[in-house]
C-alpha cells in the first residue's frame, strides 16, 4: 500500500534477514539482548552489537537509538524499548506510540529511506496484537502524513500469519482514516 510517497507493507517473516537501511529492535532497558526478537537480532548481527550496545547507557521505554547492523543485511539497527502491558491504563498506548515516533526520528536523523517494524510490546511485555497493530499502523501513517518525502519503504514485520493478518486490517483501518 503507499501512503504519500512511502510504500507501506506487512510482511510475514524473520525481520533479521531483511535487507532495509534499518530493523527496529524490541529491546530491553539494558540494550544487552534478552529473549524474542530482541535475542534473535543480536545472534544474527553478532557479537559486537553487544559491545556497541553497552557504550550506549541503555534505553528509556518509548525512546530509540541506534547501532551498527554487523552481519545483518540491514546498515543499522534502531532499539526501542517498549512498554510492558499493565492494562491500558498506565500510558501505555501513548508509550507505545512514542517507540515508532522515536524510531522514525532517529532513521530521519541518519538519512535513512527504508525501515522494517517487529510488532513492538507484543511478546512477553504482552501488549494485545490487535491494540498494538493499530497504534503502530496509526502512528507511522500520521508521521508519514506530516513528512512525506522521508521514506521510501516502511515494513511492518510479523512472525507468523496470524500476526499478519492482525497488521494487514490495522493497516487498512488507518489507511482509511
Amino acid at each position: 500500500m503507499q501512503s504519500g510517497a512511502t510504500c507501506l507493507e506487512v510482511v510475514n517473516g524473520d525481520i533479521t534477514g531483511l535487507d532495509y537501511d534499518a530493523i527496529v529492535n524490541a529491546a530491553n532497558s539494558s540494550l544487552l539482548g534478552g529473549g524474542g526478537v530482541d535475542g534473535a537480532i543480536h545472534r544474527a548481527a553478532g557479537p559486537d552489537l553487544v559491545h556497541e550496545c553497552r557504550l550506549l547507557g541503555g534505553c528509556k521505554t518509548g525512546q530509540a537509538k541506534i547501532t551498527k547492523g554487523y552481519r545483518l543485511k540491514a546498515r543499522y539497527i534502531i532499539h526501542t524499548v517498549g512498554p510492558v502491558w499493565r492494562g491500558g491504563d498506565f500510558g501505555e498506548p501513548e508509550l507505545l506510540a512514542s517507540c515508532y515516533r522515536s524510531s522514525l526520528n532517529v532513521a530521519r536523523g541518519h538519512q535513512l529511506e527504508s525501515m522494517a517494524f517487529p510488532a513492538i510490546s507484543t511478546g512477553i511485555y504482552g501488549f494485545p496484537m490487535p491494540a498494538a497493530a493499530a497504534v503502530a499502523t496509526r502512528t507511522v501513517i500520521e508521521f508519514l502524513v506530516a513528512q512525506p518525502e522521508i521514506f521510501r519503504k516502511i515494513a511492518f514485520v510479523c512472525f507468523d500469519v496470524g500476526a499478519s493478518a492482525i497488521f494487514q486490517q490495522a493497516l487498512s483501518e488507518a489507511l482509511r482514516m
